[in-house]
């Protein structure tokens, strides 16, 4: 067998446009799904007993049904129950966000359900409203106890863009499966898939772990 690794650089270009747009879809998901958390957090922590089931229902629900089936499902069945053309990014955008929001709301949940009851009867013995407690007290120590679990779903999610190239998104996977499919050079290509993954992936995985150690939760 005869490798021939000069077809990674020859198409350099179509492998550096799937990485930006890998890193393009990675940013506008976690762009959409850190308030989308904490609007599903809020949601699940609301008084009024169906908000809360709404909320909960979708976490439960975005949680475990496989990010796959979704991106399948935002691009075959939604435009036909919606009756409209929906480009291949903006679907699997919204199917990456559907599903992170949901990790990301629990993320919060925990990190606000971490918060002592402490911090809240200080907070309403100042004579601030629950609302302006949360938003004062509460939630600026939240943010810093989610900060790496946030982190954590960043890197799972930068390592799901891959599956939107099953409906042709033009990212760092189906380019190189392209070059694959033209160039018949299989293993070369999918051997600097992974290289490429790894070098991108690497990083952020150590940062994560300094996020761990810098923003664990101390009592």
């Amino acid at each position: 067998m005869t490798y021939d690794w000069s077809v990674i650089w020859q198409y350099r270009g179509a492998l550096l446009s799937g990485v930006g747009t890998t890193i393009l879809l990675s940013v506008l998901t976690m762009a959409i799904a850190l308030p989308g958390g904490v609007l599903v957090m809020l949601m699940r922590r609301s008084p009024i007993a169906p908000v809360s089931w709404l909320g909960a229902a979708y976490v439960e629900f975005f949680r475990n049904v496989p990010a796959i089936l979704l991106v399948y499902w935002t691009f075959y069945v939604l435009p036909i129950v919606a009756a409209i053309d929906i480009p291949p990014f903006t679907t699997g955008l919204l199917a990456l966000a559907l599903s992170v929001t949901a990790y990301n709301a629990e993320a919060f949940r925990a990190g606000v359900g971490s918060i002592r009851q402490g911090q809240w009867n200080a907070g309403l013995a100042l004579g601030m409203t629950r609302s302006q407690t949360f938003l004062k007290i509460v939630l600026p120590q939240a943010v810093s106890r989610v900060v790496p679990a946030i982190a954590n779903n960043w890197v799972s999610l930068f390592k799901n863009t891959s599956l939107v190239s099953v409906i042709a998104v033009g990212d760092l996977a189906y380019n190189a499966m392209q070059i694959r499919s033209q160039t018949y050079r299989i293993l070369e290509v999918l051997t600097a898939l992974a290289v490429i993954y790894w070098a991108l992936g690497f990083p952020q995985a150590k940062f994560v772990d300094w996020l761990q150690k810098r923003y664990g939760v101390k009592e």
